[in-house]
């Protein structure tokens, strides 16, 4: 049966209502949401890392649904630090859809809150350590992935100096790479995930991070019983501007792969956009992995679903600009990091009303849309 989806209507009241200005407030709305839809807390504190100008950082934990359920819905907001926003307001607007009264079907829903809190906290994309999170739930007893290729285009791609000229060197010897090696496996070699330089894009790390094994204990204490499960990963920058992007890591053509064509629109989970015409990188270590992994005794549907920003290039430029502001030369004036600051949380999270309120829409019908299909998921 096929499900598909209409985008919610958003006014801009239930828009400002969702979304937050920060992490503190954030996680507030979220809290306060829970308790008014009776779901049980969870909170873990990442005692390694604290927020800007001292306080401590949690990844919350928002649990719904009979204990005995079989099926479950998991929503992970903020992977990548300031992505979080929209995942939070959407998993604010499903709590309130509970605490409402709104029909649901007989399943545990799993709301995880800032899994990053890191990053959430301090508006940049990764943890504590510059670890891409999302690049972090690899088989760490099998060891690291290779991706030699990365060390040929880091210099390029992590500029320590902030100028013009230094930025129109690295472009041009990023192009030449790209000219000798093509655009594909560009894509892939930026993307999929690097293990070799602690101070690069898309560092995977050296071992587990507080997040990863926060997720862990996650999935072991509240879903360990379930037989199915659909996951929602809220991301954003890829895709057309406030529409969705789906990038579902089920095998293709395989059940769960079309299960989630029937959820949400196989145009929309077979799509080829997303990376300038290259083909979908060949990720390592993604958080859906690390679930497929932890709930090994379930079968898994789910997605990482993306809301466009910017062009691919804005995006890179704004990774950039992330990791300049941890690693750079420290000749930065306050004034240049706040404008590489604001350019950063601008790619990642839009203060655009229409962009809130279209990509609110959206997430809410989605999430109804994996319950409806939860529910006859046999």
């Amino acid at each position: 049966m096929t499900i598909g989806f209409t985008p919610h209507h958003v006014s801009e009241a239930l828009a400002g209502a969702c979304f937050a200005a920060d992490y503190r407030s954030a996680r507030a709305r979220f809290l306060a949401a829970a308790a008014c839809a009776g779901a049980r807390v969870d909170v873990f504190v990442d005692d390694g890392a604290c927020a800007p100008g001292g306080g401590s950082l949690t990844t919350d934990v928002a649990v719904a649904g009979p204990a005995d359920a079989t099926a479950a819905l998991l929503v992970v907001s903020g992977t990548h630090g300031p992505e979080g926003f929209v995942g939070s307001a959407a998993q604010v607007a499903l709590l309130d859809a509970l605490a409402a009264g709104v029909a649901m079907p007989r399943v545990r829903i799993v709301l995880v809150h800032a899994i990053n809190p890191y990053g959430f906290a301090h508006l940049t994309r990764t943890t504590e350590n510059n670890v891409d999170l999302n690049r972090n739930f690899i088989d760490w007893s099998a060891g690291a992935p290779a991706n030699p290729a990365y060390a040929e285009v880091h210099a390029a791609l992590c500029p320590s100096v902030w100028t013009p000229e230094a930025l129109a060197a690295a472009d041009a010897a990023r192009l030449a790479w790209v000219e000798r090696n093509g655009h594909d496996a560009f894509v892939d070699m930026t993307s999929r995930g690097q293990y070799s330089h602690p101070d690069g894009l898309h560092y995977g790390g050296r071992g587990p991070e507080w997040s990863n094994r926060t997720l862990e204990a996650i999935v072991r204490r509240h879903l360990s019983a379930v037989e199915r499960i659909a996951l929602i990963d809220w991301h954003t920058a890829l895709g057309e501007r406030g529409e969705p992007f789906f990038l579902c890591f089920n095998e293709p053509g395989g059940p769960g792969w079309e299960r989630a064509c029937n959820w949400w629109g196989r145009e929309r989970v077979e799509t080829r956009g997303g990376f300038g015409g290259a083909a979908r990188p060949r990720y390592t270590g993604l958080l859906f992995h690390g679930v497929q992994r932890y709930a090994a005794q379930a079968d898994l549907t789910g997605a990482v679903i993306e809301f466009g920003t910017v062009s691919n290039d804005d995006a890179r430029r704004a990774l950039q600009a992330d990791r300049y502001l941890r690693f750079g030369d420290g000749a930065a004036t306050d004034a240049l990091r706040a404008a590489l600051r604001e350019q950063v949380l601008e790619v990642f999270a839009p203060q655009s009303l229409a962009w809130k309120r279209s990509t609110l829409g959206h997430a809410i019908a989605i999430q109804h849309a994996a319950l409806a299909g939860l529910a006859t998921w046999r």
